[in-house]
């Protein structure tokens, strides 16, 4: 395919567990009581038990399920009442789901980022008060996708605990290949908001178990808001605090709809900050388009579509997104992050901008296959402000410093490892190298919100890597 040809390979959505109530599905599953379709959705004679909890939009959704006034009977949508779920459990279901993900496969796509994955594999209907999840599902997505295509791969939408995630990636590497990370992502914007790494510590230690032949997402910021659902009450409220105080930036009463840049005020030593951290946690980095920018959002526009504005790629009209007069979603104009100053092609002739330093460390990023290969360890640093991470792969190592804090910190650590492995530190971002003293240990100042990226030993590690 053209795509591959440039070295870009395609990944797109897979939302399968529902449709629009516009669909020919449930315009005749309504119709028809009769009809193959009526068995795709979920559909209850009375009102159900419960159909005012485990709304997704709280606050917004006010339901669960809705009467539909041509089928006379109550259907069940998870999210929005024009979104019926689809009846996954129905194997009928189950073969139109591998027959889309089939078309496209043979379109050219590499694989699918799978969209409310606990929703599609939970058990639904009127009598079901705990939905129970239907795991084998995933291996039989997982098997069919390889068959067709044997490199492909599914990201999964997945915010659930850690006790739970191997039974999603599975405990032999057989079901879903990829996960979103939330638990670190929550963790992660709490200390940036109080510079304390100790819950994201813990977060990273809880989901470092993982098979082999599986990898987690690393995000920010995504398409939808930033849910901190998982974070204590009073973990949350201190994020709101920090970056979405007012009411308009937050939304369902557990998250911020803001992209990053106006979340950390347009500051660039934090948003270089933030991404070296997605860029150096343990797994894939995942970046949410426009932010290499800094892109802002538009609060004006409902829920989450504040977030969701047209890429902003020139000065041209619309942003040089469309020629349409009439865009479904307008681009930004005008104030600090309009596209007037916040553009793409603005940023390739300024070798500073926030665009350029994303491509540099991308490009070190690359360069540095022990992130994504390696096993961790966290360094201990003596200060709960300072995030130590070591890994190690094939008798090499690289370590990472990152400092929460806004004021510079001095630390001294150890690399952990024993003999004249550690004791010099090589910067890969500036020539501020580092020496370890007598006593084994290095001594490193960062500056407020600072970060430095270690090889450990030296620039010959080429030649002392091993074959396995």
């Amino acid at each position: 395919m053209a795509q591959r040809k440039r070295g870009i390979r395609v990944i797109i959505d897979l939302v399968v567990n529902h449709t629009s109530n516009e669909h020919p599905w449930f315009q005749e599953a309504r119709r028809d009581p009769k009809s193959k379709y009526r068995d795709w959705y979920i559909w209850s004679k009375k009102r159900p038990k419960g159909s005012d909890t485990g709304m997704v939009f709280p606050g917004v959704q006010k339901t669960t399920w809705s009467r539909d006034p041509v089928a006379k009977e109550w259907y069940f949508h998870r999210f929005y009442d024009f979104q019926p779920d689809l009846n996954t459990s129905n194997p009928a279901v189950q073969a139109e789901i591998l027959k889309i993900m089939g078309f496209w496969i043979q379109l050219g796509v590499s694989g699918f980022r799978m969209d409310a994955v606990p929703f599609v594999i939970g058990t639904k209907g009127p009598d079901v008060s705990k939905p129970r999840e239907q795991y084998a599902m995933l291996r039989t997505l997982r098997e069919f996708l390889q068959w067709r295509v044997g490199n492909s791969i599914i990201l999964a939408e997945a915010n659930v605990l850690p006790k739970t995630d191997m039974q999603y990636f599975g405990d032999d590497g057989d079901r879903m290949h990829m996960m979103f990370n939330f638990q670190v992502n929550q963790n992660l914007f709490y200390a940036l908001a109080s510079a304390d790494t100790r819950p994201l510590v813990r977060a990273m230690q809880k989901t470092k178990e993982r098979p082999a032949s599986g990898q987690w997402g690393i995000f920010l910021r995504n398409h939808d808001e930033l849910d901190l659902g998982r974070l204590t009450e009073k973990q949350r409220q201190r994020v709101f605090e920090a970056f979405g105080p007012n009411l308009e930036d937050q939304l369902y009463h557990r998250g911020i709809r803001r992209r990053l840049a106006p979340m950390l005020g347009g500051d660039r030593r934090r948003l270089e900050l933030a991404y070296s951290l997605m860029f150096t946690l343990p797994g894939t980095p995942v970046l949410r388009y426009g932010d290499e920018l800094g892109m802002g959002d538009d609060l004006s526009l409902p829920e989450r579509t504040c977030c969701r504005t047209p890429m902003q790629w020139s000065t041209e009209p619309n942003g040089g997104f469309t020629e349409s007069g009439k865009p479904v979603v307008s681009v930004i104009s005008g104030g600090p992050y309009g596209f007037e100053h916040v553009n793409a092609a603005e940023q390739r002739r300024n070798i500073n901008s926030m665009l350029n330093w994303t491509e540099r460390i991308i490009r070190m990023r690359k360069e540095i296959p022990e992130i994504g290969w390696g096993n961790y360890e966290i360094v201990k640093t003596g200060d709960t402000a300072v995030l130590g991470v070591r890994y190690d792969w094939r008798n090499n190592s690289v370590l990472f410093l990152h400092n929460f804090a806004q004021d510079p910190r001095e630390i001294e650590f150890s690399t952990g490892l024993t003999g004249e492995v550690g004791a010099y530190l090589i910067n890969l971002l500036t020539t501020d190298h580092s020496q370890a003293g007598k006593n084994g240990k290095h001594r490193v100042c960062l500056e407020g919100y600072g970060y430095h990226w270690y090889r450990v030993g030296g620039l010959d590690y080429l030649l002392k890597r091993t074959e396995y």
